[in-house]
């Protein structure tokens, strides 16, 4: 059987759909060009979920629904994955860029001996050829890549490819058994810390802090514009070194990549390390009080000052907006 089309494993938590999959699954659809699209669902209690995966037009959606899948493991979810390959067949495999694919899709990868293309953000097309483009080198280059493998799999970065219309709702929707036997770790109980309010990697206005916060007690200050943007808080490697915020909201090369509509970057220098997280950002506000920080070469905007006195003031002037609106 020779293999066509495309698979996409769309991420759900607790019974929500992950905005970052959905738009994987709109890519795959717009890519498709007649040949299949199909979705796979993996949890517990996730079939009614399968309906929302319909609306944004795949041919059909494959469910694994199993309490062997309630809690995310590594091997479980490679497993899943790879029986839906071999059900579907496809030539593509999509994910979104998340934590989680980051780190189960490889290993689908590899048992499969597939190749994987990673934090892709770009797609160039000929005929049924795509060719993934992502960032190198901490974003100083563009790697474009020629897959002649039958089968490969594509990480796609968040919040760069659009949601399509949800106007579907024909999809065929199909249980997949996995032998959940096969599992030899499991998740026997999950220890969480409290998370950020937004998603760091799908926000689409995120502030993030620096050393010029001059300590961790000074969060509150950058919280107030989130929650007066409703935006998602980020921070450099430095303060997440020096114990002032959890690992959770790092950006940069050793944390997490995004790439939201509006990036304010407070008290950050703009070292390689961090721009390669958040470079790709669609308009990015530079707060330093070092006018010859590197981090003015990358901003559409600059403010020159100091970030405890320039935040509480822009976050007011947020509020008073959002009063006469």
């Amino acid at each position: 059987m020779s293999q066509s089309g495309f698979l996409v494993f769309v991420e759900q938590r607790n019974g929500q759909l992950r905005k970052a999959s959905v738009e994987a699954l709109s890519e795959a659809k717009r890519r498709a060009q007649g040949q299949k699209v199909t979705a796979l669902l993996v949890g517990s209690g996730v079939k009614a979920l399968a309906a929302e995966v319909a609306k944004y037009g795949p041919d059909s959606v494959l469910v694994v629904d199993s309490a062997a899948m309630a809690d995310y493991s590594t091997e479980a979810f490679a497993l899943a994955t790879a029986e839906a390959v071999k059900k579907a067949d496809p030539k593509y495999v999509f994910a979104a860029h998340t934590a989680m694919a980051k780190d189960f899709i490889p290993r689908v990868a590899a048992r499969l001996d597939a190749p994987c293309v990673s934090d892709v953000m770009a797609l160039r097309q000929e005929g049924d050829n795509i060719s993934p483009v992502r960032p190198m080198y901490s974003g100083k280059c563009w790697g474009v890549y020629e897959i002649t493998a039958p089968l490969s799999f594509i990480t796609l970065r968040p919040n760069v490819f659009a949601v399509g219309e949800a106007n579907g709702g024909g999809a065929a929707i199909e249980d997949l058994a996995v032998n959940a036997d096969k599992v030899r770790a499991k998740v026997v109980a999950v220890h969480a810390s409290e998370g950020a309010k937004i998603e760091l990697s799908e926000a689409a206005i995120i502030v993030a802090g620096g050393r010029g916060i001059k300590g961790p007690e000074n969060w509150p200050v950058l919280q107030s514009l989130c929650d007066a943007l409703g935006a998602a808080l980020g921070a450099s490697r430095a303060v997440v070194d020096a114990g002032w915020i959890d690992h959770q909201f790092q950006v940069g090369q050793t944390g997490k990549t995004v790439s939201p509509q509006l990036y304010f970057a407070c008290g950050i220098s703009g070292a390689i390390q961090h721009l390669a997280g958040m470079s790709s950002s669609k308009v990015i506000v530079a707060i330093n009080k070092d006018p010859d920080a590197p981090i003015f070469k990358f901003a559409n905007y600059g403010i020159v000052g100091d970030v405890l006195e320039v935040v509480p003031k822009l976050t007011s002037e947020v509020r008073k907006l959002h009063e006469h609106n």
